[in-house]
């Protein structure tokens, strides 16, 4: 019997599987506005000379510096949303004591995908220069992406870092392997043809493993391809020598997952600060 054809379109737009997307995100801008009101914070720092190549910077309660640290990445198909509507993810995380890091970067059709990953690491770059601590990263779908990425960027080719900058990752229902993408009608923002997508996956790129650990995170409600481009990526990863875990976010959907790194004692707020206080100390 033939396979049936995979309908990525179906497959990967996730505000079309998910109607109330506009009522969950909707809830997000003005719960990041309501924390940068209280926060220990400083806003809008330039790491580059956009006006999106800016980044904000939560700290815990009477901290003045980073003892532990992660970077937010947030998503939106690499087209559309800003780090301000992210803000509240720093709040349980400052509670805890651990530092938030929250770029803004820029988005397709005005710049590729490359372009942002590239500004990715001048960002990171950016944000060691400033606090001499190694971040988490996480990201949640484009920024799931963009960490896995940041983690098998082989920081050795850039000045003024370590080579083990970023050693851990926890991407959030990220797209790893993007020639799926190349059939799918928000590609008419981003211009990916096959070459392209093959040059921004980092599911098959060659990278020094040694020491680097990665998180793949889905919720049980997503498609079944984003289920399975987690599942690849640690399957692949593991192979190559990275230890990673695939987790399974029971009753959670592409858009409300996001909501379990704002839930204080949630399973994936906890990892993600064990991650961090073993990142900042080197280990």
């Amino acid at each position: 019997m033939a396979e049936t054809a995979i309908d990525y379109e179906l497959e990967y737009n996730n505000r079309k599987r998910v109607p109330e997307h506009a009522d969950i995100s909707a809830l997000w801008p003005a719960e990041a506005e309501a924390y940068r009101q209280t926060a220990n914070a400083e806003y809008d720092i330039a790491y580059g000379d956009s006006d999106r190549s800016r980044y904000d910077l939560f700290l815990p309660d009477g901290a003045a510096d980073c003892a532990s640290l992660i970077v937010y990445i947030h998503g939106g198909y690499w087209q559309s949303r800003d780090r301000k509507d992210f803000s509240h993810v720093a709040r349980h995380f400052n509670a805890n004591g651990v530092s938030v890091a929250i770029p803004s970067y820029n988005l397709c059709p005005a710049v590729q995908i490359i372009d942002i990953v590239e500004e990715l690491r001048m960002f990171l770059r950016a944000l060691w220069m400033r606090t001499n601590t190694r971040p988490v990263i996480v990201g949640h779908s484009a920024g799931g992406h963009l960490t896995a990425a940041m983690l098998a960027t082989d920081w050795s080719a850039f000045d003024d870092v370590p080579a083990d900058l970023i050693t851990a990752g926890y991407a959030i229902s990220g797209v790893f392997d993007l020639l799926p993408i190349c059939n799918v009608s928000i590609n008419s923002v981003l211009r990916l043809d096959e070459i392209a997508a093959e040059a921004v996956s980092p599911l098959n790129w060659t990278f020094p493993t040694a020491g680097k650990s990665l998180v793949a995170a889905v919720g049980a409600l997503e498609s079944d391809e984003f289920i399975k481009q987690s599942r690849a990526i640690t399957e692949i990863w593991t192979r190559k020598g990275v230890p990673t875990e695939f987790s399974l976010i029971d009753d959670a959907n592409h858009f409300t997952i996001v909501n379990m790194l704002t839930k204080a004692g949630s399973p994936m707020m906890r990892k993600i600060c064990d991650m961090a206080a073993k990142a900042s100390a080197g280990r």
